[in-house]
């Protein structure tokens, strides 16, 4: 299972400020249609890419996605003035600037939320950020989090569609069993796994899609009597010749590692009881070679320049060089303020922080020297 966080602070999210006088940004949203009012499409309440747009963090002649010719500024300063500025005795870009730090501030609390507030030291990790805007904010997570990085992916903009295409296809399902061990009946459970595997192999074969090898694992939930806790409790066997060759003292063992993991102590004379069987049938993709995706040997950071352009940044502008990151070579360093612009998202690196291309194309934002 996989534990996901989420906040109201995508691209589309409405910057207005409340009947308490505090700016709040998201969680209502203009989507993609209409979309922030840049995109000239009938919204007129300022977003996050208005503010973004504003700023001249967003190449406004050279939209991402291609489907937009330009994206209009003025329309963007106009509504954040009147939304935002004006309620605040704000000027524009002040306005459009509070309204990224709101932004940033959110998201900072969502990684605080899953880092510090569970005992982990954020400096010892790096965020990797996705999606067209996401790579807008790494400067400012590394500062306000304390992180060690943000590691972009090759094409952000589209990793989790990366992601659907070369990743395992998984299906997990469930079952009550609800006895205690003592109970257990082997060949009994073992026949419901055996079943539980063929069923969950078959709607992974169903999917048609091309995989070297489909591999069934089995995961009890267990625990003590009396507990209303359980710990996932993995189970070393596999269906050959029809059976899993389960047995008492396999599950006993398996249950004792887990628990011992999970609570570094176990508690003996008390009655164990299995809840429920977990089977998951796992079809393993082709592996595929993310170093196709590096950049060419021929590439140079001076081929990739493509001039700069004034970027407000802490209340001023500065003159920011601009480049074509996927043109960036292997080991380039590019200095902030700059940005990496790609047709599917928009790198921005902060003043004092650096950015270099590894050898696979991802571009590792970091605190300067």
């Amino acid at each position: 299972m996989i534990e996901i966080s989420t906040i109201g602070a995508g691209g589309g999210s409405i910057a207005h400020v409340d009947a308490g006088g505090l700016l709040q940004v998201g969680p209502e949203s203009a989507g993609s249609r209409p979309g922030p009012v840049c995109y000239g499409q009938g919204n007129t309440r300022p977003t996050l890419t208005d503010a973004n747009v504003v700023l001249g963090r967003i190449n406004a002649e050279r939209p991402i996605g291609g489907k937009l010719a330009r994206l209009d500024v003025e329309a963007a300063k106009a509504a954040i003035l009147a939304h935002v500025g004006a309620p605040l005795g704000l000027d524009a870009m002040a306005a459009a600037e509070a309204i990224l730090r709101v932004a940033n501030a959110r998201m900072a609390g969502a990684i605080r939320l899953v880092s510090i507030e569970r005992g982990h030291d954020p400096s010892r990790f790096a965020v990797v950020p996705f999606g067209g805007g996401g790579a807008l904010h790494t400067g400012a997570l590394i500062r306000e989090v304390g992180l060690k990085a943000a590691l972009v992916p090759r094409f952000p903009g589209v990793t989790s569609a990366l992601g659907c295409v070369i990743a395992d296809i998984r299906h997990d399902q469930v079952q009550t069993v609800n006895l205690t061990l003592e109970a257990m009946d082997e060949a009994a459970l073992d026949r419901r796994m055996v079943a539980e595997a063929a069923a969950a192999r078959a709607v992974v074969e169903a999917a048609g899609l091309a995989v070297e090898r489909i591999d069934t694992v089995f995961e009890l939930d267990m625990h003590y009597a009396g507990q209303t806790h359980t710990v996932a409790v993995p189970l070393p066997v596999a269906v050959q010749g029809g059976s899993t060759g389960l047995t008492r003292a396999i599950v006993r063992e398996a249950f004792e590692r887990a628990y011992q993991t999970s609570f570094s102590r176990l508690l003996p004379g008390l009655g164990v009881r299995i809840v429920n069987l977990r089977t998951a049938a796992i079809g393993r993709r082709p592996r595929f070679d993310l170093g196709l995706l590096a950049p060419e040997k021929e590439a140079t950071v001076e081929g990739a320049r493509r001039g700069s352009r004034p970027v407000w940044f802490g209340g001023a502008r500065h003159d920011t060089a601009i480049y074509a990151r996927l043109e960036l070579p292997e080991g380039a360093t590019i200095p902030g303020p700059a940005i990496l612009e790609q047709p599917d998202a928009t790198t921005v690196v902060d003043p004092g922080l650096v950015a270099r291309v590894d050898r696979l194309g991802n571009v590792i934002v970091e605190r300067a020297a």
